[in-house]
């Protein structure tokens, strides 16, 4: 199960997002340094999603046509360098530079990724090595959240973790460029069917109502995911008077070490769900998921009073958002032919995090602004920092709501995929 690519893989997507991570634990450190808003400090993630998304679309095509591996490769080292470059950033400005050439690295990597796991693991094992692949982001965050704090205290400052981040991505690197990009096709138990070129691929996808709807979840979940992400540890340090280094903490066990049962479990319930139908295994995912919305919505409802029950019922509400991943992802190899997962996936993430990941930290940044600044003006103070805590936790309400649309978008896909993933099989088999 475990195979070498498989752990390559992993460890790639644990640097993926440990690195997207640092910016958010040195959220108040940068805020203060540039003098930055909420809304500004959203827009850090945000620029970073929106060149993610948009050069994933041509290297999504990309990773159909050529060698897989060597795009990984070459991806780690574009990133890992730009990341220790955001470490030496001098304003604001460049800082954002910096992570707009981060997100182009890094966008080689999950369409190539996810299309090398789908020609490696047929479609009975597909959630448990999507689960596995998936762990990175956990991981990834855990460390993070656990060492980033630390890091910066040590060094006495925020722009440290940044270059010790970029060192394994350049050693990982070497390990990807020497690695067999395994046959297109491979673990089908049928055909893998013409190849000929796919004319007009991108309307090809779009015409799959299955997928459709599955842009839409992930569109929904990543909003709350990136809001998630990128304001956890700002909410515990002024909502419940942590500091950074326990505040990113707390934040690694709500975030990063629920997804190691999360992902774990959800993987084998909806890999046994998928020896049933298709459909079985994105109902796995719409139950978690509509069940995640009420628990984070009680955690907020906590409003500083305790940070215990806050970490415990947030982090139960996101350990089941984690089922999100292995009952979509494998979702999309249900659907679509070997020859368009690349472009399938990188499609499926444009979407993501164009539309999903960028919004989430602007518009929950925006609204965390806007509550504060009513707040303040409400007790008649002109200290609107003072009221950042309580603005935040309002604008965070957004979170269950989306998780909400979420499961209704992934119950829609599941209504239609059977009739798709049958289409697809009859397609292979011509």
């Amino acid at each position: 199960m475990l195979g070498g690519s498989l752990i390559a893989l992993f460890l790639a997507n644990l640097l993926n997002f440990f690195d997207r991570a640092i910016p958010a634990v040195v959220a108040e450190p940068i805020k203060i340094e540039f003098a930055l808003s909420d809304l500004e400090l959203g827009l850090i993630t945000s620029a970073f999603t929106v060149v993610y998304a948009i050069a994933g679309l041509p290297l999504g095509r990309l990773a159909d046509r050529a060698d897989r591996p060597k795009i990984i490769g070459a991806g780690l080292l574009v990133w890992s360098g730009l990341t220790a470059a955001t470490g030496a950033a001098g304003s604001y400005a460049l800082f954002l530079l910096a992570r707009l050439g981060v997100g182009v690295g890094e966008a080689s990597f999950t369409p190539a990724a996810n299309s090398m796991i789908g020609d490696l693991y047929p479609a009975e094992r597909r959630s448990r090595a999507l689960g596995i692949f998936m762990l990175g982001l956990p991981v990834g965050l855990l460390l993070a959240y656990f060492t980033v704090g630390q890091i910066t205290e040590a060094f006495g400052s925020w722009r440290a973790p940044f270059f010790v981040a970029a060192i394994p991505g350049v050693l990982l690197a070497v390990v990807m460029f020497r690695l067999r990009d395994p046959q297109r096709g491979a673990s089908e138990s049928s055909p893998v069917g013409s190849a000929e070129p796919i004319d007009r691929p991108i309307r090809r996808l779009l015409a799959i109502p299955t997928l459709r709807w599955l842009i839409l979840a992930g569109l929904t979940f990543n909003f709350a995911a990136y809001a998630v992400n990128s304001f956890t540890v700002p909410l515990l340090m002024r909502q419940y008077d942590l500091k950074l280094t326990t505040a990113a903490v707390v934040a690694g066990v709500i975030i990063g070490l629920t997804g190691l049962v999360g992902l774990l479990a959800g993987a084998r319930f909806a890999d046994r769900a998928s020896s049933t139908s298709p459909k079985a295994r994105l109902m796995v995912g719409a139950g978690a998921t509509a069940l995640a919305a009420p628990l984070t919505a009680l955690g907020l409802l906590q409003q500083g009073a305790s940070v215990v029950v806050f970490t415990v019922l947030f982090s139960l509400g996101w350990l089941l958002a984690y089922v999100f991943y292995v009952s979509v992802y494998p979702a999309i190899h249900d659907v679509v032919v070997p020859r368009l997962r690349a472009t399938a996936t990188a499609l499926f993430f444009a979407a993501m995090y164009l539309l999903g990941g960028f919004a989430g930290p602007v518009v929950v940044g925006g609204l965390s602004d806007w509550f504060a600044a009513r707040a303040a003006a409400g007790a008649g103070a002109t200290d609107v920092a003072a009221f950042g805590g309580d603005g935040l936790n309002s604008a965070m309400y957004l979170v269950p709501l989306t998780l909400v649309l979420t499961a209704v978008f992934i119950h829609c896909a599941a209504r239609r995929v059977g009739e798709d993933s049958g289409r697809m099989r009859a397609e292979l088999a011509q």
